[in-house]
């Protein structure tokens, strides 16, 4: 990923002095125009890098500078380093740069940061579930190249149905969301998101994005989210449950569960929300120990018909 070459463009920079756009496609294995991009974009990022031109010429560090973490405070170390260890979900690359950039601490600091990347595992798999190893999609890299650099793409896309479509869209920001990734992009019909994994072919542009003034991708995802959510799961149930049972709810239903007010006999009321009503009743069928449904009727009807069954099977 791009942010993966940035960081190693920065270190062959401070290992070398001085290099060419040339040599730093050779050693990062890209072209001449990705390694001239991304020579730029360090010195857009405010990374005090300049070229000079001609015979003997090439990209410089002002003054031989190097990436200065001596203003970093002990705790701002040791997130920095977080992101270095087993749990981050950062490229083998970024993570070896930052365990490089770690030499570069103030000694009182380097101890704890060393830790850090040690210090948490995450196992991102359920219990009983199998291991699979989910791979970025085939034009992540692509794509977060167009949000970084501001310009539209014409996106091929295969839609659920496998109808394949070509238009031209303003890449905005990029979420991923468990496995899945997903190009957040403005277009003709207005925002709308895309699975990469279903994207087949990327065409960048020179025509820049245009980006509202008030975009913020962490809540334009929310928004999405909670109507892919609401979309996904349509139908709602009115209940009330005993004090007790709502952490229980809240981990069999998450965020299909909302908690309301209390009610005279001390119970609370809930709704959740289900794909349909049968699906729902047997959802929750095994929480009539803390739960009463108080409707629609439907619902109360398919619970009681899963209490007969379960009687003539088992009683």
């Amino acid at each position: 990923m791009r942010t993966d070459r940035l960081v190693a463009v920065l270190l062959l920079l401070q290992r070398r002095e001085q290099v060419t756009a040339a040599e730093v496609a050779r050693e990062l294995e890209v072209s001449e125009r990705t390694a001239r991009r991304d020579l730029d974009a360090l010195a857009m990022a405010g990374v005090p890098v300049y070229s000079m031109q001609g015979r003997g010429g090439g990209w410089r560090l002002v003054g031989g500078a190097r990436t200065d973490l001596s203003g970093l405070t002990a705790g701002e170390a040791r997130a920095l380093f977080l992101v270095a260890g087993q749990a981050s979900a950062a490229t083998p690359a970024v993570k070896a740069a930052l365990r490089k950039l770690v030499h570069a601490l103030p000694e009182p600091f380097r101890a704890q940061a060393e830790a850090a990347a040690s210090s948490l595992v995450m196992d991102p798999q359920r219990w009983g579930s199998s291991r699979i190893e989910h791979r970025p999609p085939r034009f992540l890299d692509e794509l977060q190249d167009a949000v970084i650099r501001g310009v539209q793409v014409r996106l091929g896309y295969v839609d659920g149905k496998g109808a394949e479509t070509v238009r031209t869209v303003h890449p905005l920001g990029i979420v991923a969301k468990g496995p899945s990734w997903y190009l957040v992009s403005g277009t003709e019909a207005g925002r709308r998101t895309f699975r990469i994994d279903r994207v087949s072919s990327v065409g960048p542009t020179d025509d820049p994005v245009h980006r509202p003034e008030d975009f913020d991708l962490a809540e334009s995802w929310r928004e999405i989210a909670d109507k892919i959510d609401h979309g996904r799961t349509p139908f709602e149930i009115q209940a009330v449950c005993v004090p007790h049972g709502i952490g229980l709810l809240r981990m069999a239903f998450g965020g299909r569960l909302e908690v309301g007010g209390s009610t005279p006999d001390g119970r609370i009321e809930v709704v959740i929300r289900g794909y349909d009503d049968y699906t729902l009743a047997g959802e929750l069928s095994g929480l009539v120990e803390w739960l009463e449904v108080t409707g629609p009727p439907g619902v109360r009807g398919h619970l009681a018909s899963i209490g007969d069954a379960l009687v003539e099977r088992y009683g």
